[in-house]
């Protein structure tokens, strides 16, 4: 069985849609990544801000799995195009050996030595993804349906510094799964 890893972190201050690669990421509990334009305890997604600005934040880190990455460049390389990096779907933690979309709501996933964070959605893909690439918003849901597979979300619990390499540990909710819903 092989280990999850981070193996990249991300963030951008600006509300455009990729971030930026980094060393290592703050995660801030209650709040998100430190200097991201998604840190805050409200909502900070523009659609979202517009329903309502008071509504809290469960959307303060996202995480993608390095397998979407994977296959969305086969699928890019068969159509001419450029594949995608670690970052450029708006990611803060890109991981690999960990099917995220399979895990239930309210799981915890323990990042490096300190950080924890919570899963609370899936992340729902919106149009400015065919602006990066013609046809990604389609090819970010599962073939065939309209589930999300393009990340999740999760709120910060726990303080702390996220690197590329470090491990991440799963801990199952107690109570009953329930599996994790677009949000």
């Amino acid at each position: 069985m092989s280990t999850s890893t981070v193996i990249a972190v991300s963030l951008n201050l600006e509300h455009t849609f990729s971030k930026r690669r980094q060393p290592s990421i703050h995660l801030l509990a209650g709040l998100g990544v430190e200097g991201d334009a998604h840190c805050g305890a409200t909502v900070r997604h523009r659609y979202l801000v517009r329903r309502n600005p008071a509504a809290p934040n469960r959307s303060q880190v996202h995480l993608l799995e390095a397998e979407f990455l994977d296959t969305l460049a086969t699928e890019l390389a068969i159509a001419g195009r450029e594949p995608l990096e670690a970052g450029d779907l708006g990611e803060n933690i890109t991981t690999r050996s960990l099917d995220l979309l399979a895990l239930p709501a309210g799981t915890r996933l323990h990042l490096g030595q300190h950080a924890v964070v919570e899963l609370t959605g899936l992340r729902t893909p919106c149009k400015q993804l065919d602006a990066l690439r013609p046809g990604l918003m389609k090819a970010s849901f599962v073939p065939g349906t309209r589930r999300p597979r393009a990340g999740v979300m999760a709120v910060v619990l726990q303080i702390g510094v996220v690197c590329p390499a470090d491990c991440i540990t799963v801990e199952l909710p107690q109570a009953s799964h329930h599996p994790l819903r677009a949000i």
